[in-house]
């Protein structure tokens, strides 16, 4: 899959860009500048933003496009991914979980373990719900996406019709992550897929997904309605 049309001959430097506004993200909330260093500071960063602004943007333009592995037609490229041999990352560089381009990504990789699929990283300061404890919320999301990936392993992509999620203990800030999600069953028209959040050897989460099951040419026809209603084409 060629790169997204929006990075085209600016893949790496949007990919700084979004770097120093995750960055400038968590410092913003933990930083202890004094009152005249913190407005100085958000007076250059709103002179930044309005650079950029002058460059034109388009918010109603979707930043997603329908992956050539979202069917279960195109088993080649769903056997690279499983085996690892696709950065399922870039092929959504703008997703809010995963996505490298995104600065509200959570910091979490991809990979695979057929037929499991796999989440790891660290979770930071802005990412906080109880004190010291990630915020339930951003757990949900990113089991939505390591249920989904396992989908895709399994040749069973899409949408998330349900997702039941059991915390079964805090799961702290800073310390390693490692989500694991796998497809149960399915039958014609569901899938269900469960998966876990493993933080010190313990399981401090659980999850459960039951997914609407598409077929590619669905997936296309659902991404066609969603373009033609935000007026505009993929960019």
């Amino acid at each position: 899959m060629p790169d997204h049309p929006a990075l085209a001959g600016r893949e790496q430097e949007s990919a700084a860009l979004a770097d120093a506004v995750r960055r400038l993200a968590g410092l913003s909330i933990t930083a202890t500048a004094s009152a005249g260093a913190t407005l100085a500071a958000a007076r250059k960063l709103q002179e930044i933003a309005d650079e950029l602004e002058r460059h034109g943007s388009d918010p109603s333009v979707s930043r997603t496009l329908v992956p050539e592995w979202a069917g279960a037609d195109g088993p080649a490229v769903v056997g690279d991914l499983a085996g690892g041999g696709i950065d399922l990352a870039s092929r959504m560089p703008f997703d809010v979980i995963v996505g490298r381009h995104n600065p509200l990504a959570v910091p979490l990789a991809v990979s695979f373990d057929p037929p499991k699929a796999l989440l790891t990283g660290t979770f930071t300061r802005q990412y906080e719900g109880p004190p010291n404890c990630v915020h339930g919320a951003v757990l949900a999301a990113s089991f939505d996406v390591v249920l989904a990936v396992a989908n895709v392993i399994a040749r069973v992509p899409g949408p998330t019709v349900k997702l039941e999620i059991t915390y079964r203990r805090p799961t702290a800030l800073y310390e390693p992550c490692l989500f694991e999600g796998v497809t149960e069953a399915h039958d014609a028209s569901r899938v269900r897929t469960v998966g876990r959040l493993i933080q010190r050897d313990q399981v401090t989460v659980e999850a459960v997904g039951e997914f609407a099951k598409f077929d590619r040419a669905a997936i296309v026809r659902m991404a066609a309605r969603a373009q033609a209603a935000g007026g505009g084409s993929p960019a």
